[in-house]
């Protein structure tokens, strides 16, 4: 007797690891067990069949979350952010080390940041740990305890608690986190050339951007990969948003370097000429650019230059935005939109040709890839059977104060996007946002 699986979907429009088709995935113990043809004989406890106007997606990866739990979770938290990722059909996330209280820096901060959210995420979880001034002894037993990499600033970060390393502290840390093939994901801003800039201030956007230049940018991502190949590790360079940087990587990446590169939904959907005086929400480092800057963005996705997309998801109150006054100079700098990523990418990426394969594959399985989670991001037999129903055609405008956000601030307020997440599922189980938590924490080697 054929052996029952534990749930079947069947989807006229599946997006495998060949691409988009008709097809049925079959679920075991939480893992995808088959995929198979549409009409397959699949028996199972319980078979789920799309909706025409849906289409089974792996569960996204978002390695880019500032979940900023313990010590400001005001800001976020991991059982709002988790929600909202989940509302958002990501199935997995991966926490920054620092706006936390302590920033992960040490196994004792992991511990505290680990205790904190085992019980509050509705998906699953995993965690960067930081490289800052002084903690390079501490790398190594960092790396053994479970992170997924590193991450550096090379200018001041924002928060006085992850101090930015200078070019000689990059270097050890480089060199110490090279011994364990340890992956060091870097803001790659150049301190001196923003400190040459003029300063942030006021109400006008163009002031704003013109107090984080693109050279600034530039020079910091041709410092690491020079280092890059010098030394050998593997780096990764977040958030890139000037286009000018594109030559520069494609090359290093034609020579060898093992760099991988993400943007962000904002710098794909935004420009900066249609940024309202005072519109703070739009406020983030580096900053959105102009029109002509995008568009490079989007041929560097299309090429391969740049591998994924991810949130960048940076909250804070209200009140730390400054929307009050307008003022970019003073305003905390991070977008809102881990609920909103597919949708916004989708609503571009359709009307520049691309399809939800090519979607997936930044925003899933290349996220999956870099981060080391092998087990995610991907319609395959043996992987985790994390899975979004996702409606392309299915057009609503963004209210801010109905996301999951824990606060209600988003530059996509009013915004009418594309595309719809109907349903998300964590290892074969679908996601109720309303009832008790089943994600699970994430290490290094074991997702």
């Amino acid at each position: 007797m054929t052996e029952q699986f534990d749930v079947v979907f069947r989807a006229r429009r599946m997006i495998g690891p060949r691409g988009e088709a008709p097809g049925s995935l079959a679920v075991r113990d939480g893992r995808i067990a088959a995929v198979e043809a549409f009409d397959a004989a699949l028996p199972a406890e319980r078979t789920v069949e799309l909706a025409e106007d849906e289409a089974l997606l792996p569960g996204l990866v978002d390695t880019h979350v500032h979940v900023n739990d313990p010590g400001r979770t005001e800001w976020e938290g991991f059982a709002t952010a988790t929600r909202a990722a989940a509302e958002g059909g990501i199935t997995t996330l991966v926490d920054m080390p620092l706006n936390s209280l302590p920033p992960t820096v040490d196994t004792e901060s992991l511990d505290v940041k680990r205790k904190t959210a085992r019980d509050q995420v509705h998906i699953d979880v995993g965690f960067w740990g930081g490289a800052i001034p002084g903690n390079r002894e501490r790398l190594h037993g960092l790396h053994e305890a479970g992170v997924f990499g590193f991450k550096c600033f090379l200018l001041h970060s924002g928060v006085d608690e992850f101090p930015p390393l200078n070019s000689e502290e990059l270097v050890e840390a480089l060199t110490e986190l090279a011994t364990d093939d340890a992956l060091m994901i870097v803001h790659a801003e150049n301190s001196e050339a923003i400190d040459h800039a003029p300063s942030a201030h006021g109400e006008h956007y163009g002031d704003f951007l013109a107090s984080r230049p693109r050279s600034a940018e530039n020079a910091a991502i041709a410092q690491v990969l020079d280092l890059a190949r010098r030394i050998g590790g593997r780096v990764h360079i977040l958030h890139l948003s000037s286009s000018d940087a594109l030559p520069m990587i494609a090359s290093a990446k034609a020579d060898g370097v093992r760099v991988t590169v993400e943007t962000c939904p904002h710098y794909l959907c935004f420009t900066s000429e249609e940024i309202p005086d005072g519109a703070t929400q739009f406020k983030c480092c580096p900053p959105i650019r102009e029109a002509q800057n995008r568009e490079a963005l989007w041929r560097g996705l299309a090429d391969g230059t740049i591998d994924c997309i991810v949130s960048d998801h940076s909250p804070c109150t209200p009140e730390l935005k400054r929307l009050d006054i307008g003022d970019f100079g003073v305003a905390w700098g991070g977008v809102s939109s881990l609920q909103l990523g597919l949708s916004a990418i989708w609503t571009q990426a359709r009307l520049r040709g691309h399809g939800l394969s090519d979607v997936v594959r930044w925003m899933a399985g290349r996220t999956s890839e870099i981060a080391g989670l092998n087990r995610k991001g991907s319609l395959a037999v043996g992987a985790d059977a994390d899975l979004c129903v996702f409606a392309p055609d299915d057009a609503f405008v963004v209210d801010a104060a109905a996301l999951q956000h824990r606060n209600p601030v988003s530059a996509y307020h009013d915004r009418a996007l594309a595309g719809r997440v109907r349903q998300t599922w964590l290892r074969g189980n679908r996601i109720d946002v309303t009832g008790p938590p089943r994600g699970t924490l994430l290490s290094r080697g074991e997702a």
